[in-house]
């Protein structure tokens, strides 16, 4: 396998993990968060420093609309609901695991 074709492999499964969380709007970014450590907003800030990187220009909301398919603000009305005190309290726990504490 040569560069091209790695690189072409590996934007192949990147649009077929977007179309996935695209198919599966149900599973909120928490959610993704306290299993995976990753979420669409991260995909979405991935993509904007790999852009940088690149010394090419692609907004924050550019960058979320490619992930989420559609503008942030109509996603997040739309499909994002209010994280539990759980959740939150999963999460808190995990970022403070994450440095050490």
């Amino acid at each position: 396998m040569n560069d091209q074709q790695r690189t072409e492999l590996e934007a192949a499964a990147f649009r077929r993990l977007l179309q996935h969380l695209d198919e599966h709007k149900e599973v909120q970014n928490i959610e993704l968060m306290l299993v995976a450590d990753f979420c669409r907003n991260c995909l979405s800030k991935w993509l904007g420093e790999e852009a940088g990187k690149r010394d090419l220009s692609l907004s924050d909301d550019d960058a979320r609309e490619w992930v989420y398919g559609m503008p942030y603000s109509r996603w997040k009305s739309e499909f994002q609901q209010p994280a539990t005190a759980e959740q939150l309290a999963a999460f808190e726990a995990k970022q403070q695991a994450k440095q050490g504490k």
